[in-house]
């Protein structure tokens, strides 16, 4: 099936047509077309026409799309399910939590929209104010490029598109390329739900140069970018005044405690590790265990491993399907055999089947190694010992990411000391760094990225305050 472009609320195709393929075993599921200068061109174009309608539009307008798409999306919600499953190759019932997150996050854009507004400035605070009075109001930016990754690739596209709708700006959306489907049928719900043409407008094919042309183009106010840390830093420093953020990922460690449940540690510890094939960018993929219950921990983290179903994605009881491309699971297979061979213990998984790895779980990861240092964003985890608390947090610091992170423990002070001490963005106590919920503020320090999404967060970054006075 082809699945043209969206510009200008118009469907647009092109002469060189690029296949989608199911990365479990590369079975073509849709045609996009790639796009040409002239089609992002337009796109902005489209955008920066439809600005001044966004604008003037009421809140309650916008609050009103927004619903009705969540509706729409949740009617859609097995069709859309099976495009995410079979574009990604993640398991269907994971796909179908994505779908239903992507409707919660539309509707809490749909909220944020009745709740923008300013504040009332306390003018006569100084002696020159005086016989002034001020208010603040929120403004929209204008036309915002939102670059999408392939790992969620319709809720993380509702989290840049449903807050900047709210806000009253236009968007023009660069999906990956491996995972353009559900973001292009996503567009046809938009315009059913009564966005005005242009508002929303979808381009497909290779980021580099698509990416380019965004942030250099004049008429882009803002780029918010979930990517790589190499794209995210480009980005970054082409952009010159343009609001940017970034969420680009890292290498989440979780501290378990002596005193710790280990039932939910270790449940958790496994969900948190291998869904999605370990492609979030809040996997856990470095735990450490206090010493006192490394070895329990750890067989009991097997085990669980051992459990989990590999097969097809569409499958309803598959657990663990593919990566992305064969060539991602061979690099995580590398990155494997690297840490073994510099002396990690590998207790199970890591085999590999075309795109598809095993759940790899590793005991006594030399800090030096990939698996380590970097993110992995496949299924496989290193668990180490400590011995002291304050030993474990240096090492979680020790990393240039910092997402989230988490503890498990029963003690408040040992949870909260950690809390204080960890340098991240979001920190979770009895609770894998994997948790997300989507109203919650999500961002990263360090290379992990800059701004924050969540749609009241991100309708801050996607909006300015301007000032009101007059005298009275």
């Amino acid at each position: 099936m082809d699945y043209p472009m969206y510009i200008g609320g118009e469907a647009i195709t092109t002469s060189e047509p690029r296949p989608v393929e199911l990365p479990y075993d590369g079975s073509v599921v849709g045609t996009i077309f790639q796009a040409t200068k002239d089609q992002v061109d337009a796109a902005i174009g489209a955008a920066a026409a439809a600005t001044p309608l966004m604008r003037e539009m009421t809140l309650d307008e916008r609050s009103t799309i927004l619903r009705r798409a969540y509706e729409k999306l949740l009617e859609r919600r097995e069709d859309m399910a099976l495009a995410v499953s079979s574009e990604t190759g993640k398991p269907i019932k994971e796909a179908r939590t994505e779908v239903e997150r992507a409707a919660v996050t539309l509707l809490f854009s749909a909220e944020e929209a009745h709740r923008l507004h300013g504040e009332v400035v306390p003018m006569d605070a100084s002696a020159g104010g005086k016989g002034r009075w001020a208010m603040t109001v929120r403004e929209p930016l204008g036309v915002i490029a939102a670059i999408t990754p392939f790992n969620f690739p319709l809720n993380l596209a509702m989290h840049k598109i449903g807050p900047a709708l709210a806000g009253g700006n236009t968007v023009v959306h660069k999906p990956a390329s491996t995972t353009p489907i559900s973001g292009i049928k996503m567009a046809a719900i938009f315009a059913e739900c009564g966005l005005p043409k242009g508002a929303l407008n979808v381009i497909t094919g290779p980021g580099g140069a698509i990416g380019d042309m965004l942030v250099f183009d004049p008429r882009v106010a803002m780029i918010t970018f979930t990517g790589s840390v190499d794209v995210g830093l480009r980005i970054r420093n082409l952009a010159g005044m343009k609001r940017v953020t970034l969420e680009l990922g890292s290498n989440s460690a979780v501290i378990i405690e002596d005193d710790a449940n280990l039932d939910d540690a270790v449940s958790r510890c496994v969900a948190g590790s291998f869904a999605h094939s370990g492609q979030v960018c809040i996997s856990v993929q470095r735990i450490f265990v206090n010493k006192k219950v490394r070895s329990h921990f750890l067989e009991r983290m097997v085990e669980g491993a051992k459990k989990l179903h590999i097969g097809h994605p569409h499958d309803p009881g598959t657990d663990i399907s593919s990566l992305i491309t064969v060539g991602e699971a061979e690099r995580v297979e590398h990155w494997i055999t690297e840490a073994v061979d510099k002396g990690a213990k590998l207790m199970t998984g890591g085999g590999r089947k075309r795109a598809t790895v095993e759940p790899a779980i590793l005991a006594d990861v030399p800090s030096d190694v990939s698996l380590s240092c970097r993110e992995a964003f496949g299924p496989v985890v290193g668990v180490n010992s400590y011995e002291t608390l304050e030993e474990a947090i240096a090492r979680v610091n020790d990393s240039q990411y910092g997402l989230q992170a988490g503890i498990y423990t029963q003690d408040i002070q040992k949870a909260f000391r950690a809390a204080r001490q960890v340098h991240v963005g979001g920190f979770m106590i009895n609770e894998v760094p994997q948790y997300r919920v989507d109203q919650m503020p999500y961002g990263g320090v360090k290379l992990s990225g800059t701004g924050r999404e969540g749609p009241k967060y991100a309708i801050e970054e996607m909006t300015e305050p301007k000032l009101v006075c007059w005298k009275v």
